[in-house]
């Protein structure tokens, strides 16, 4: 049988990641420290280095607020058009 893949909490990711950004270590010495490979290590931090400028957007900003708005308006006409779509299939015969 295999072994079982590791998995690695989102805390203890973003910390190697972080080391990893820092670069006052190289990858081998973070790999040998945490016990992760190094292409591990090194798509945690482009993921991280990825992801910074998203936490920076302000969560009321009037055009997020708006997208999210249509996209409850769209969802409700679309459940309203299934409900009339089904309500006219058991009605008119076929």
């Amino acid at each position: 049988m295999g072994k079982t893949r590791k998995r690695f909490s989102r805390e203890f990711m973003a910390k190697v990641a972080f080391e990893a950004l820092k670069s006052d270590r190289t990858m081998a010495e973070l790999s040998s420290e945490f016990g992760v490979h190094v292409t591990q290590i090194a798509k945690w931090k482009q993921e991280l280095a990825d992801g910074i400028p998203g936490i920076f957007t302000r969560k009321s900003d009037p055009e997020e607020r708006s997208k999210d708005k249509l996209i409850e308006d769209l969802y409700k006409r679309i459940g309203q058009i299934e409900m009339e779509n089904n309500w006219l299939k058991k009605k008119l015969p076929f």
